[in-house]
């Protein structure tokens, strides 16, 4: 049976899927989680998570910013505040300290503007799918993802994710 989903907003140019990176894939995120909610919550720009997932290295999420010119600043300031406040920074290496850089970030990031429907639900497809490409584990059972509040919005199944969906999902590579 096939479900259709559909995130209703007008003007889906004002929707943006964001990919942040730890500095040579560290794995700090998840152990840092409160810290990671706290930082965007801290956010001095107006923008709405609608989807997301954290995992041990990476973030991607989805959001709609007020003002499409205040991403970059959104990224800087919640890369900051993590930066700031994380309890066991990385080690710094020759560069990063030269440069007065912390090392817990890659200097970019990844953006990406949605067009229409059908590219709002591939990225976040890819999003929930994450867990189970970097670490073998079902959406459903990776809590720091937004999955099951689209579950409880009707746009999943629960068991979401079987091979069929896989295949489709795979060949994406939004890091």
């Amino acid at each position: 049976m096939n479900h259709y989903r559909r995130y209703y907003n007008s003007d889906f140019g004002k929707i943006v899927f964001i990919t942040i990176v730890t500095y040579d894939r560290i794995s700090v995120l998840t152990e840092n989680i409160d810290l990671i909610r706290e930082a965007f919550k801290s956010v001095k720009y107006e923008f709405k998570i609608i989807a997301g997932c954290v995992l041990k290295d990476h973030i991607h999420i989805l959001i709609e910013p007020v003002n499409m010119s205040d991403i970059p600043y959104i990224v800087s300031f919640f890369k900051q505040y993590v930066s700031k406040n994380i309890a066991n920074p990385p080690l710094q290496n020759d560069l990063q300290r030269r440069r007065n850089e912390k090392g817990l970030w890659q200097r970019r990031y990844y953006d990406h503007i949605i067009r229409n429907e059908k590219d709002f639900n591939k990225h976040l497809d890819y999003i929930h799918y994450n867990p189970m490409k970097h670490y073998n584990i079902a959406p459903k059972n990776w809590k720091y993802s937004s999955f099951k509040k689209f579950v409880q919005l009707g746009f999943y199944d629960e068991n979401w994710c079987n091979f069929d969906d896989f295949n489709n999902i795979s060949e994406m590579n939004l890091e």
